[in-house]
C-alpha cells in the first residue's frame, strides 16, 4: 500500500491521527466487510476527520467474515491465518494474514521500545494451551523472539516444570537477565510447586485460565504471583488474535502502546459515542499494522484510558451486555 506513509516511524499524535485517516479511507474502498458495515451506519467517508468519527468494527465479524484489505482489488495471498483458542464446539476468530512480516516487524519493534535488545536476554515460555493447538499468533511471535536472543538457554516448557525451576533458579543467580512470559494458570501451577526469590527476572502474564482455574481479579492475582516469584512487579502482553500489534504494561495492570497502536473507550450504552478519561468502557483498537484486514475493531474488553494515553483492562462484556455492537453480526 504505497499511499500510506511507514506506520513505524510515527512520531507524535498529529501524525498517528494523519496516517489513521488515510488507513481508514484505504479499509473502506478495499476491504468489502469493513466497506458494508460503514455503510450500514451510512458513515460519509470525506466527513470522517477525527478518529472518534471512525466507524470500528465489532470483534466478532473475525469469527463470521474474512475480514481482508485487498488492495486495489488484487487477490493478495494469505501467507498466515491465525485462530483463536476456544473450547469445542465454539466458533474461534481467524485472522488472515497477507502480509506477515509487518506482524514480524510490529512485534520486533514493539518490543523493543518497551525493553530494548532481545538479545540482552533468555526468553522462557511457559504457554501449554497455547503449544497444544494450531495457528496461535502469541506462538508465532515467542517463538520469533526466542530465536532472536540467540541464547541456547531460551525456549518452551510445556509440562516440564522440575526443568524450569532449575533453570530459572540459575540462571537468575547468574545474573542473567530473564523474562518468563507464560499463560497465568500456569504460572499458579510453578509457583505452587516452588516458591522463588528472583532478582534478574521479568514475570509476564499473558492472561488466561483457560477454563482450567477460577477467575481472579488482576489484584489478586498479581499479589500472588509477586509474592510466589519474589517480584515486585508483574507485566502483562495485551494482545488478541484479531490484532498484529501487542501493548504492554510494566506493572500494577498500567498497558501502554506501541506509537502505530492506540485505545479509545466507547460508552458501554451507545457503541458510536466515548466516555472521558478515567471512565469504565468498552476498549476500542487501533492498530495501523493491521493495514491488510482492519484496523479499527471494537473489542469486548472493558477498560478505561487515563490522561497519558496509557489504559487499563477492566474485565469483559458480556455478551448480553453488547449493546450497539452487534447489528450487523448476522
Amino acid at each position: 500500500m504505497n499511499s500510506i506513509p511507514d506506520i513505524f516511524t510515527i512520531s507524535n499524535q498529529k501524525q498517528f491521527e494523519k496516517v489513521a485517516l488515510k488507513v481508514f479511507r484505504f479499509q473502506y474502498e478495499n476491504n468489502l466487510v469493513y466497506k458494508e458495515f460503514c455503510d450500514f451506519f451510512k458513515t460519509d467517508t470525506q466527513k470522517v476527520k477525527s478518529l472518534q468519527q471512525i466507524p470500528f468494527l465489532p470483534i466478532q465479524f473475525f469469527k463470521s467474515h474474512k475480514v481482508v484489505s485487498n488492495d486495489s482489488g488484487a487477490l493478495n495471498p494469505i501467507q498466515e491465518i491465525f485462530t483463536s483458542s476456544g473450547t469445542t464446539g465454539i466458533v474461534t476468530s481467524k485472522h488472515f494474514v497477507t502480509d506477515v512480516s509487518l506482524y514480524e516487524e510490529s512485534y520486533r519493534k514493539g518490543f523493543s521500545q518497551f525493553y530494548g535488545n532481545i538479545e540482552d536476554y533468555v526468553v522462557l515460555a511457559l504457554l501449554p494451551s497455547y503449544l497444544e493447538r494450531e495457528g496461535s499468533s502469541l506462538i508465532y511471535m515467542v517463538e520469533d523472539l526466542i530465536q532472536m536472543t540467540q541464547n541456547p538457554e531460551s525456549g518452551y516448557y510445556l509440562h516440564n516444570h522440575e526443568e524450569l525451576i532449575e533453570k530459572l533458579i540459575r540462571l537468575d543467580s547468574e545474573g542473567q537477565e530473564v523474562i518468563l512470559i507464560g499463560v497465568t494458570y500456569a504460572l499458579l501451577d510453578l509457583i505452587e510447586k516452588q516458591k522463588f526469590q528472583l532478582t534478574n527476572t521479568i514475570i509476564m502474564e499473558t492472561g488466561g485460565m483457560k477454563g482450567r482455574r477460577k477467575e481472579m481479579i488482576r489484584e489478586a492475582l498479581h499479589e500472588q504471583l509477586c509474592e510466589g516469584f519474589g517480584v515486585t512487579a508483574i507485566h502483562s502482553e495485551y494482545g488478541m488474535t484479531e490484532l498484529l500489534s501487542q501493548a504492554y504494561s510494566l506493572g500494577n495492570g498500567v498497558f501502554e502502546c506501541p506509537s502505530w497502536m492506540q485505545i479509545l473507550v466507547r460508552d458501554t450504552e451507545d457503541a458510536l459515542t466515548y466516555v472521558s478519561d478515567g471512565k469504565t468502557g468498552g476498549i476500542n483498537v487501533i492498530d495501523l499494522a493491521n493495514i491488510n484486514s482492519c484496523s479499527f475493531i471494537a473489542t469486548q474488553d472493558l477498560g478505561k484510558k487515563n490522561p497519558n494515553n496509557s489504559f487499563e483492562v477492566l474485565g469483559r462484556f458480556d455478551n448480553s451486555d453488547i449493546r450497539g455492537c452487534n447489528l450487523m453480526v448476522l
